[in-house]
């Protein structure tokens, strides 16, 4: 499992967590501080998980998405791809990677439906097929995605402590408002949901983790971002970030053309 990650395409992506933090010259120019660009990543990141409940496509079709929409932000600016067409597009391609595809009219309907009158947001098919075509080179084809799905499953079985799948699955989800998918193998943010969901749920895993040999600085360094995740951000599933909060940072984008 750990083995075919390394690898993989999506090892060598791997970043440190101050490459993932750089504003664009392009931003910064437009006054997008390093929180705010932050936030517009965890807005959208929200955005793109309603629209694909829309959509009804699987969980990993979703985490791809995102996957692939904080990536892109690590190499272009939120100036140049407007980060509302980006996130319609970035589900779009994780539909095709992932063998679930969307149409892109059915991605159209449903962004006119949850956003309503704001033309921010209204975007029409063409614009997402030419969306896909520069997110590709943005990725420079790198399309491979390791998720910690599946050796959230595998670990949990064998710590003996399956009855918290649910709780530990969804500290995983919450991951990818975070750029955690860029930094770490994606088996260790598994460790880090399972190690936070037994400490919350009374589950001695002491043993086991040290059988399993891996680096618990790392561990607990990954845990610590996500309950710091919880502390200071707070994200309604439904609407991401309260509009007084995302508003003021997305009116800073350049305006449709």
């Amino acid at each position: 499992m750990a083995a075919n990650f390394w690898a993989s395409s999506h090892s060598k992506q791997l970043l440190d967590p101050e490459e993932v933090d750089v504003v664009p010259a392009a931003d910064r120019e437009r006054g997008i501080t390093a929180e705010e660009f932050r936030l517009v990543k965890i807005h959208m990141s929200s955005h793109i998980w309603r629209l694909a409940q829309q959509v009804k496509v699987r969980q990993r079709v979703i985490a791809t998405a995102i996957t692939y929409f904080r990536r892109v932000y690590t190499r272009k600016s939120m100036t140049e791809y407007d980060p509302r067409l980006v996130a319609p597009a970035c589900l779009y391609l994780a539909s095709k990677v992932e063998e679930s595809t969307v149409q892109a009219r059915l991605l159209v309907f449903y962004i006119k439906k949850m956003c309503g009158s704001d033309d921010k947001y209204r975007f029409e098919i063409k614009d997402i097929l030419e969306m896909e075509m520069k997110l590709l080179e943005a990725l420079d084809y790198y399309l491979v995605v390791y998720h910690p799905y599946r050796p959230l499953l595998h670990l949990l079985q064998d710590a003996g402590i399956t009855d918290l799948t649910q709780f530990a699955w969804g500290l995983v989800n919450d991951t990818y408002k975070m750029d955690l998918i860029l930094i770490y193998p994606p088996y260790m943010i598994a460790l880090a949901c399972i190690y936070i969901a037994s400490v919350l749920k009374d589950k001695d895993t002491t043993t086991w983790f040290e059988e399993l040999r891996v680096d618990m600085n790392i561990v607990k360094n990954i845990s610590m971002e996500i309950l710091d995740f919880y502390e200071t951000y707070k994200v309604d599933p439904q609407r991401g970030l309260s509009e007084d909060k995302i508003a003021p940072v997305m009116n800073k984008l350049p305006a449709k053309a």
